[in-house]
């Protein structure tokens, strides 16, 4: 890594690195968790490169904070909150994707003050098990309350922030 990363609003022509992001945490992340068939699809990056470019150019869209994390011109995270679905808070991180190597370079946090703010009462979901993922939100002000889901044969817990006014 030779320059800094910084973090920016996510713009369509972002799309296909978004996608290439996504897929490659994943896998790393998910393997063992998820059916390596899923993990493994040819077509599971242009899935997810159809799913982004949706998210970026649909108005439906427009109350996301959608950012990347980019180093040297490459997208190396993502980053995506909306009107919360689910739960107590108002505000739900729906992503929050690094890849492999740039863990602990303080783009999580970057990404993490990209997608919600301080006076956001936030809620997220976190896969079980995840220790590094489920540690850094607990840094951030997130507990567990308790609840929990298995979504695309994943386990779940429900993580939750009040606002820190």
């Amino acid at each position: 890594m030779s320059g800094e990363i910084s973090v920016r609003p996510a713009v369509p022509s972002d799309a296909a690195a978004m996608a290439r992001v996504h897929v490659a945490s994943w896998r790393s992340t998910y393997r063992g968790l998820m059916p390596d068939a899923l993990l493994d699809d040819p077509g599971f990056v242009g899935r997810r490169e159809g799913f982004w470019t949706a998210e970026l150019t649909d108005t439906r869209s427009d109350r996301n904070r959608i950012a990347v994390a980019e180093l040297d011109g490459e997208v190396v995270g993502i980053a995506m909150s909306g009107p919360s679905t689910d739960g107590p808070a108002a505000v739900q991180l729906y992503v929050l994707y690094l890849l492999d190597g740039h863990h602990g370079s303080g783009a999580g946090s970057a990404l993490l003050d990209a997608a919600l703010t301080t006076t956001d009462d936030a809620v997220l979901w976190v896969a079980d098990p995840n220790p590094r993922a489920q540690a850094f939100y607990r840094k951030h002000g997130f507990t567990f309350d308790g609840v929990e889901q298995v979504e695309d044969g994943v386990r779940e817990r429900r993580m939750v922030r009040p606002r820190q006014e």
